[in-house]
């Protein structure tokens, strides 16, 4: 027992990202039914379609779960009252002031944790309120921080500023990392690319077999001028970086980005001309798993680590 298994009441102080296009209650229920903290993505789903999924996951599983909320995200409102009607145990929330709702939350009886990229917005957390924080580096897939500051040196500097639970996140999928980023401070791990490349994702098993292929270096942080996003580098990619090479024009990437290119890519499977987003962790999965083989090989390799020797 530690911190964060006390906190959330779960058996192992690992949390699965709540990823877009990933995390719906299949993957969310089997990582709790395995003895971690399952989220259900919110950021890609409509407010009545995450409604199903809360009560399809409150079926599948006994154990605590919850949902991810990206603030910048529509609807923003709606999900919030979902939430709390649902009465669903857990809140993680992201890319947004953990003000807005911590407070709101909390007086329902809920666990709220916050996603940050910096020691400042750790702080403002902690203020806030918040149950937790996820400090992650820019390693991670997905929306990333604008600090570009790695997950081995954001724990530590984190974990001297805060007092409350920490989780680390960002370019873990390995048991030693696992082991390492809490010698540095941190009381668990957050963890998504290992997961997206599961069974039980609810992305396209081109996309899942395409993470397994990526190796060091296929992978880049850009678009910082709208909000900065770590992509495998296909061909959707590299006409971002034409753009970028003749001028950089907001309004030529925002038409290129469009409105349905994370899903085009993750969600069905179009590994040119979609979004692909993915942690540079991605170099490490070498196979797709159930979520009951990934937890196995995580908790191996966290006993097999013996840092002691040294």
């Amino acid at each position: 027992m530690n911190r964060i298994t006390q906190l959330f009441n779960i058996k192992y102080p690992i949390i699965q990202g709540g990823m877009i296009w990933h995390s719906g209650y299949k993957l969310a229920s089997a990582v709790s039914n395995a003895g971690g903290l399952g989220l259900i993505g919110a950021g890609s789903m409509y407010p009545d379609v995450l409604r199903d999924h809360i009560q399809k996951c409150k079926k599948a599983t006994n154990q605590p779960f919850g949902v991810n909320v990206p603030m910048l995200y529509p609807n923003i409102e709606e999900i919030i009252q979902i939430i709390i009607e649902e009465k669903v145990p857990i809140i993680f929330t992201s890319a947004g002031n953990p003000k807005t709702y911590t407070e709101l939350l909390k007086k329902e009886g809920r666990k709220v944790a916050h996603v940050v990229s910096s020691v400042k917005f750790a702080v403002k957390c902690q203020e806030a309120g918040v149950d937790a924080v996820v400090a992650e580096g820019f390693e991670a897939g997905g929306h990333n921080g604008r600090e570009e500051t790695t997950t081995l040196s954001l724990i530590p500097n984190v974990r001297r500023n805060i007092e409350i639970p920490l989780i680390a996140a960002g370019g873990i999928a390995l048991g030693s990392q696992m082991k390492a980023a809490m010698i540095l401070g941190a009381d668990g791990v957050q963890i998504g690319s290992r997961f997206a490349a599961t069974v039980e994702a609810s992305a396209h098993d081109n996309w899942k077999q395409k993470i397994v292929d990526t190796k060091e270096g296929d992978t880049q942080l850009t678009l910082k001028e709208l909000a900065p996003v770590r992509l495998v580098k296909n061909k959707f990619f590299y006409e971002l970086e034409e753009i970028y090479k003749n001028g950089k024009s907001i309004e030529l990437l925002t038409e290129k980005l469009g409105k349905r290119r994370a899903k085009r890519g993750m969600f069905e499977g179009d590994l040119e001309e979609g979004e692909l987003e993915i942690g540079q962790s991605s170099a490490l999965i070498d196979e797709i798993l159930t979520v009951e083989q990934v937890f196995q090989k995580l908790l191996r390799e966290f006993e097999e680590a013996d840092f002691s020797k040294f």
